[in-house]
């Protein structure tokens, strides 16, 4: 990849103290596990999985979301239990209204009409949910991982009055750029 293409995505970054909550939640995973690969993001829901764009073009990038953000209204969801894919990625539930996922399509339509983004399978079959463990989990721990989180999360519920813009640098994903959504 070029350097001047760089990896975005956007997403729901919760606020803290939820935030620290659920950041000291990956730390125990990692500390008990070894499980690393989700703690190079902060806390997320994700509405539209990792993409390449021009680095060069990113305050056009910036611009052209928040226009899109600026329509769309703030609203609530909450994180309770613990679900999983497959035994390879661990998650906080999210239980949300329909505007989520409305949300999440109007983007993903957006994306392909304004900044040309590809729609990608994912887009499609929109799952929203908060890692707290993937890719390097291992088999003969998952059961044991499961347990764990489920003994240390209590259900949280959230308002969602801004998203958020991570960019990959040096291998972490680090917020860029905040949108609020409409008062």
């Amino acid at each position: 990849m070029p350097k001047s293409i760089r990896k975005y995505f956007i997403a729901i970054v919760p606020e803290d103290p939820l935030r620290e909550e659920i950041t000291a939640l990956k730390q125990a995973v990692y500390d008990q596990f070894g499980f690393k690969y989700a703690l190079k993001s902060p806390p997320h829901i994700t509405l539209k999985m990792p993409f390449p764009y021009n680095e060069n073009k990113e305050q056009y990038l910036a611009a052209k979301l928040e226009q899109f953000f600026a329509e769309e209204s703030p609203f609530s969801l909450s994180l309770a239990g613990i679900g999983h894919f497959g035994r390879r990625v661990a998650y906080l539930r999210v239980h949300h209204s329909p505007d989520l996922p409305a949300l999440q399509e109007r983007l993903v339509r957006y994306g392909k009409r304004q900044l040309g983004q590809q729609i990608e399978l994912s887009d499609l079959n929109y799952q929203p949910h908060l890692t707290v463990a993937f890719r390097d989990i291992k088999k003969n721990q998952f059961d044991e991982l499961m347990h764990f989180l489920r003994a240390r999360f209590e259900k949280q519920r959230m308002d969602v009055g801004k998203i958020t813009l991570l960019k990959k640098c040096d291998s972490l994903w680090k917020e860029k750029v905040y949108f609020p959504l409409k008062a």
